[in-house]
């Protein structure tokens, strides 16, 4: 589906921390255990929450959109049955639909779970797009930035890619065998990441490795972007060489919470945070009062700003759907995104900003 003028947009929002999201909105259910507010909001019904307006591309054109309330918990995408949930996902595309939208976009697990949007876009009339080719190039441009706040070279870094078997993962060690001296390639599957590394052997600079192992495998790596399908938590705070850069791409995430209490002298990033272009306001639906979705004002997920980018371009086309990939899609949304003015603005670990005085503190730390 394709458009010559900026459509509105819509963007799926769910709670990351229980307790704390849904207490901002209800204070007296912040009192009630984790698994209750579950069962509680489970039976909630999606609903516009906010709407997102003054967002205006470096080439002039402006658009509009909403953020869809879906209220289901990270654990509750990954646990209930899957047609539950694409339900839940479809009754936020419906009401997108009906304000107008052009393009939805799914954030955090909404893009996770089932097929990555598939089944979803075949159920509704508007295009879907997970964002994860913007996230993929944040995520990559992000590595860059931070390893040079970090003192790190990259041209002389030791690289690794934990999930390099999959497509995002196989995307990942593209990218950055682009700039590292080398990449260790680390999934659980050793005959799938050899036909990657044989794959790629040709187009690389860099020196490529294959580890079954995880902590073989980022043991002495300087930049690690990680992007497995892992359950749980499979990067441990002892793995990690001191002063090392760690992108965690993966939802849920890859590394452990604990390389958050253990090691400050590492830094965890989970790619970008993003700069949008214009003066973006989010306000409540149907009001004037301020609403936050939990970053600084003026900036958005990356995934959220592929989907604005879109809209700014008047690609109304599903863009990036299921689990794949392409270094050809990371490239694209990023030309399309650099024209509009879109822009690596900071960064974000374990759900919170972290600023360049904090990263120079952990460089310090680590001894660089």
């Amino acid at each position: 589906m394709n458009s010559a003028q900026p459509s509105p947009f819509a963007f799926i929002i769910h709670p990351i921390d229980v307790k704390r999201d849904v207490a901002r909105r209800y204070p007296a259910l912040g009192l009630l255990p984790e698994r209750v507010i579950e069962w509680l909001i489970k039976r909630r019904e999606p609903m516009p929450v906010a709407e997102l307006h003054g967002i205006r591309s470096a080439i002039g054109v402006e658009a509009s959109g909403w953020l869809i309330g879906c209220p289901l918990s990270p654990r509750q995408f990954v646990e209930l049955p899957v047609e539950f949930v694409y339900d839940k996902l479809e009754q936020c595309g419906r009401i997108a639909e009906e304000l107008g939208a052009g393009i939805i976009g799914l954030g955090a697990f909404t893009s996770v779970v089932g097929d990555g949007g598939i089944t979803l876009s075949q159920r509704l009339k508007i295009a879907v797009t997970t964002g994860n080719s913007y996230t993929v190039r944040t995520a990559m441009d992000g590595v860059m930035k931070a390893a040079e706040l970090m003192g790190i070279t990259i041209g002389e870094a030791r690289g690794a890619v934990v999930g390099a078997s999959g497509s995002i993962g196989a995307t990942c060690t593209e990218l950055l065998g682009r700039h590292a001296a080398s990449v260790a390639l680390v999934g659980r599957n050793r005959e799938r990441l050899d036909d990657v590394a044989a794959r790629l052997a040709t187009g690389t600079r860099a020196e490529l490795s294959v580890h079954t192992d995880v902590q073989e495998g980022l043991r002495d790596a300087d930049v690690i972007v990680t992007v497995s399908s892992a359950a749980d938590a499979i990067v441990e705070p002892h793995y990690l060489k001191r002063g090392c850069v760690v992108c965690d791409v993966a939802r849920p995430r890859d590394v452990s919470v604990r390389v958050a209490r253990e090691r400050d002298d590492v830094l965890v990033i989970e790619g970008g945070v993003v700069q949008v272009p214009g003066a973006m306001r989010c306000t409540k639906f149907g009001g004037e009062a301020p609403f936050s979705f939990g970053f600084p004002p003026g900036t958005a997920y990356a995934c959220m700003s592929e989907t604005m980018a879109l809209a700014l371009e008047g690609r109304l086309e599903s863009f990036t759907l299921g689990k794949t990939v392409s270094v050809e899609q990371v490239d694209e949304i990023g030309r399309i995104c650099d024209r509009h003015g879109f822009r690596l603005a900071g960064f974000r670990s374990f759900e919170r900003a972290v600023t360049e005085e904090e990263i120079a503190r952990i460089k310090s730390r680590a001894g660089r």
